[in-house]
């Protein structure tokens, strides 16, 4: 029987036993206060402790926490932000410019590594344990995805990494080439999916979990920079493991997943508790313009929207109702509020915001009426979504295509699927395999509009960059940094460059 772990409900205590390390900027640096091996790893619920610590790490501000998703997604056109007040940081990724003295670029690095660490002590230790087998693999299963998980972010951010595989990495571990860090993500995933039961838990991910990222994983390899074909028949192989699953589907609509932990679609999802001391500062009111202030006073934080050509070239759906708030409450002195189109020059940013992120659950995030804001909330309950059914159909839908001779009827029913809930028709029949991947990958881009890196990695593993960049609005921040194949990756933070100064920096670092 699966454990249900609630990331916050063990936070305090795995900050207090020593489950998460309070040191971040450096690799080098075995944390402090991370688990003795051997000597804390003797029963399940020691384990439970453990996985419950490795969560908590992932969900803070590192990884995919509030920090993250701040900075280098903003190279992608989901994503810009404010041209004044705190946003420098981020700024300078929007405008092509980020740099490896960038604040903001540490919590992208150190986040993950450290979950890294903490799943390495569970992998190194969990037989030790005095459990049951199935407990033990269940709790080894986790660990073994969540750092393939983190492996794959960090190897898309940054490329090259070190590969740690212990808690023992030494003072100044190599970095190892792209190809073999994906060779140790598809190993952990594909032991992640033998170890892991079927059965759907709030919070935790099972055999289709691992498959789905495995899928994700193979279509990204067909890609740049490793540009491997053979891989889109093995991305598409694994995505419909998980569609022939039956576990998951599209039954939630639109605008609910994002205020439903646990909906249909969800695959594998980061728990949140504001009352455990561990809030989802990335919902709430970070999608709220400073126009607009509640009548408790409360105030948007303003922080990101979507480029402007974006937004004009999303399609006719309900999904990009949905999608983009463009009607802003402008508070008055007198706290009544005016009803104001985003494009206005009244408004601060003049554009417009994301709609699906204002709301969260049981009144947190955004508690509103038409024409009036009564509440806003900065931090939420609600779980970040990190793999959810869509991304699995149109995996299998692109990767279908391009592995034979083009789309195949249930390459058309995978993209129609989705494109049913949005509100849109049947894609065209009888496209080449090119085209009906662009088709595809244009339906990812509004489909997860805003989430996670979604588009940028889709930019980067296609080399979409000077294409975007082509057609950006003038409104936009400018760009400061030449549009070249530089930018697909971030730098490796400063800090850690001088620790290790046998590192070679990413080109035009």
């Amino acid at each position: 029987m699966k454990t249900r772990y609630l990331i916050t409900s063990f936070l305090l205590a795995a900050l207090s036993a020593g489950l998460i390390s309070g040191c971040s900027k450096q690799l080098k640096e075995d944390p402090k206060a991370s688990l003795t091996p051997g000597t804390y790893f003797q029963t399940q619920n020691d384990l439970d402790a453990a996985i419950a610590g490795m969560y908590a790490v992932l969900a803070h501000d590192g990884a995919w926490g509030f920090t993250n998703k701040m900075t280098t997604y903003f190279g992608a056109d989901d994503l810009t932000t404010d041209p004044g007040l705190n946003k420098g940081n981020q700024r300078e990724f929007d405008q092509l410019a980020g740099a490896s003295d960038n604040p903001d670029i540490g919590a992208m690095w150190s986040g993950p590594w450290q979950t890294i660490y903490n799943a390495n002590n569970i992998i190194a230790n969990y037989p030790q344990v005095n459990s049951t087998d199935a407990q033990k693999n269940e709790s080894a299963g986790q660990a073994y995805f969540i750092r393939g998980l983190c492996y794959y972010y960090l190897v898309r951010t940054f490329g090259q990494l070190p590969l740690v595989l212990s808690t023992e990495a030494g003072n100044h571990p190599p970095r190892s080439s792209v190809d073999s860090i994906y060779a140790l993500i598809i190993s952990d995933l594909q032991m992640a999916e033998s170890m892991l039961g079927t059965a759907k838990t709030q919070g935790l991910p099972t055999t289709y979990s691992a498959s789905a990222v495995l899928a994700d994983v193979y279509l990204t390899m067909a890609g740049w920079p490793l540009n491997d074909a053979s891989k889109y028949s093995l991305a598409s192989t694994e995505a419909k493991l998980v569609m022939q699953s039956a576990v998951y589907d599209l039954s939630t609509p639109y605008d609910k997943v994002f205020t439903t932990n646990n909906c249909s679609e969800s695959i594998f999802a980061l728990e949140y508790s504001v009352a455990g001391n561990l809030p989802n500062r990335s919902f709430g009111s970070t999608s709220v313009p400073l126009d607009e202030v509640a009548t408790d006073g409360s105030s948007g934080w303003d922080d990101f929207y979507p480029e402007i050509n974006f937004f004009k070239k999303a399609p006719a759906c309900t999904r990009t109702d949905l999608t983009f708030y463009t009607t802003l409450k402008l508070r008055q002195p007198d706290k009544s509020f005016v009803l104001t189109p985003w494009n206005s020059p009244t408004t601060h940013a003049q554009h417009p915001y994301y709609k699906k992120f204002r709301a969260g659950l049981n009144g947190d995030g955004v508690n509103e009426t038409p024409t009036a804001i009564n509440t806003i909330q900065p931090s939420t309950n609600k779980e970040t979504i990190i793999v959810r059914y869509p991304q699995v159909l149109l995996d299998f839908a692109e990767a279908s295509a391009m592995a034979g001779s083009g789309p195949t009827t249930e390459s058309y029913d995978a993209i129609n699927q989705v494109r049913a809930r949005a509100g849109e028709p049947p894609l065209v029949a009888g496209l080449s395999a090119t085209d009906f991947q662009d088709s595809v990958v244009n339906e990812r881009a509004y489909e997860f509009a805003g989430e996670f890196g979604m588009r940028w990695f889709d930019i980067v593993r296609l080399q979409l960059l000077p294409q975007i960049t082509t057609g950006r609005d003038p409104a936009e921040n400018p760009l400061t940094h030449p549009v070249d194949q530089t930018r697909y990756l971030a730098p490796i933070p400063y800090s850690e460059m001088v620790l290790n100064p046998d590192w070679k920096q990413n080109d035009g670092y």
